[in-house]
């Protein structure tokens, strides 16, 4: 039998579903795509962020990003509203397939474990609320030590570092093209899962899997390491 990798799971919208925060950005933005131009440059400015060397916790820059989207606009964004953004992102719910698909790769006795972008206490009310938090050993992010964001290639080398393990036991699941690009770079075997918005990028390193959810990526990996 091939050694079973550890699974690393990204969470936002991997496996919780981002689109819940979508009526937040319709009601103060009045414009149905405000919330995916949101997520999309609270990525960029992380990784700007990042490769400047200047860390700022996840969910402030979310926050600054909403503020900075509607000052172009000319709407003004309330207290109130920036609470109801980081109360949403922290109870979003998993995508329905995300459950059983988990605790099926347990039960083929593979090692789950998240690491995200977001700071621990909100990545673990998401888990918790969801009802998923007990199916993963351990939980990592990116606030705890290593202070960069993914795709820094020191978020995946804290993981590895910190389990004890080399890249090539290690593989990263994930709905974002620029996650898996940190991980394949960095060693790591990868899966994409290819949620709505989301695909294959042609240049750069290449994931190792791909599904259209999780639970087909996940009968992929029980087929590779089936005893």
């Amino acid at each position: 039998m091939i050694e079973r990798p550890l699974i690393v799971f990204d969470v936002n919208e991997t496996l919780l579903n981002l689109e819940t925060m979508a009526p937040i950005f319709e009601r103060i933005f009045k414009d149905s795509g405000a919330m995916r131009l949101w997520f999309a440059n609270l990525i960029v400015y992380s990784c700007a962020l990042t490769i400047a060397d200047a860390y700022v916790p996840f969910t402030e820059i979310g926050g600054a990003v909403m503020q900075m989207l509607a000052q172009t606009k000319g709407i003004e964004i309330s207290e109130a509203d920036k609470v109801e953004l980081t109360d949403n992102f922290a109870s979003m719910p998993p995508h329905p397939e995300v459950p059983k698909a988990l605790q099926k790769l347990r039960d083929h006795g593979f090692r789950l474990f998240t690491l995200t972008d977001n700071l621990l206490d909100i990545q673990s009310r998401q888990l918790a609320q969801g009802g998923i938090i007990d199916l993963f050993e351990r939980r990592f992010s990116v606030d705890q030590e290593v202070r960069r964001h993914k795709p820094a290639p020191e978020a995946y080398a804290y993981v590895t570092r910190s389990l004890g393990t080399q890249p090539a036991q290690m593989c990263m699941i994930a709905c974002h093209t620029w996650d898996t690009l940190g991980a394949v770079a960095a060693g790591w075997q990868a899966a994409l899962i290819k949620r709505a918005g989301n695909d294959l990028l042609s240049v750069g390193p290449q994931p190792t899997y791909t599904g259209k959810d999780l639970d087909e990526v996940a009968d992929q990996l029980i087929a590779r390491y089936a005893t």
